[in-house]
């Protein structure tokens, strides 16, 4: 190569490190906006990822366009993180333990996960993305299911659309009870899986106490008020 071509050659190679740059950026706020989902919901704003992140705003939006694109590309490897617990459920060689794995592991990951549990349960942001890890979570999960029954060690009429509803229950417990002891969704788990099972000879022992009136108590003054319905202006 010639000192001509060489020198033509050289500015070609100094994006290189913008590039490399430009990605640390993205892991950065892609771990901001991890932080804030999860504690906010996705109610939170790109603004308030970047704060976080200790970037400004127009860093987060050269990397992500809009909300959708940022937490399309955040929970699409959590949700594909539910699928791996799956397939780890489905590894096992006993059905019942590989079904019980998967529902402690899912309800710990969506009970931890305030903006997850909103992505999965209401499906208001990440559409495309999400609804394909979802796709991809419902065959194995029936699997799970099918596993255990022709094994005898579930009841015959559980249905797998049953279990990411399960999973809703536990999630929505844990946000309530997390101001006082947001573990006491297991307590929870361990009744509905001896509900699960054809026979209830053999009950669970509950990992967690029950909660006490006074904590019932915080956890309900803690929920966020709900709107007062319109007053009715029929006539007397």
């Amino acid at each position: 190569m010639s000192s001509a071509e060489a020198r033509t050659a050289r500015p070609n190679d100094r994006p290189r490190p913008l590039r490399r740059d430009a990605e640390r950026n993205r892991q950065r706020i892609l771990r901001a906006a991890a932080e804030v989902f999860t504690t906010r919901g996705v109610a939170a704003t790109l603004d308030d990822v970047a704060h976080h992140a200790g970037v400004g705003v127009g860093t987060v939006y050269r990397r992500f366009p809009d909300k959708e694109a940022l937490i399309e590309a955040l929970f699409e490897e959590r949700l594909g993180t539910m699928v791996g617990l799956a397939e780890q459920g489905l590894a096992d060689p006993d059905p019942w333990t590989g079904l019980v794995f998967f529902l402690e592991q899912a309800g710990g990951l969506l009970a931890g996960d305030r903006g997850l549990r909103q992505i999965v349960m209401f499906a208001s942001y990440g559409r495309d993305r999400v609804g394909e890890a979802r796709a991809r979570l419902l065959p194995a999960v029936t699997k799970l299911v099918a596993r255990a029954q022709a094994d005898g060690s579930v009841r015959a009429d559980l249905r797998p659309t049953d279990v990411p509803l399960i999973e809703f229950m536990l999630a929505m417990l844990a946000e309530y009870a997390q101001p006082v002891r947001p573990g006491v969704w297991r307590r929870y788990l361990a009744i509905i899986l001896d509900g699960l099972r054809p026979s209830r000879a053999d009950l669970t022992t509950l990992p967690e106490p029950p909660l006490s009136p006074a904590e019932i108590g915080a956890g309900m003054h803690a929920m966020p008020a709900q709107p007062r319905p319109a007053r009715s202006h029929e006539p007397r």
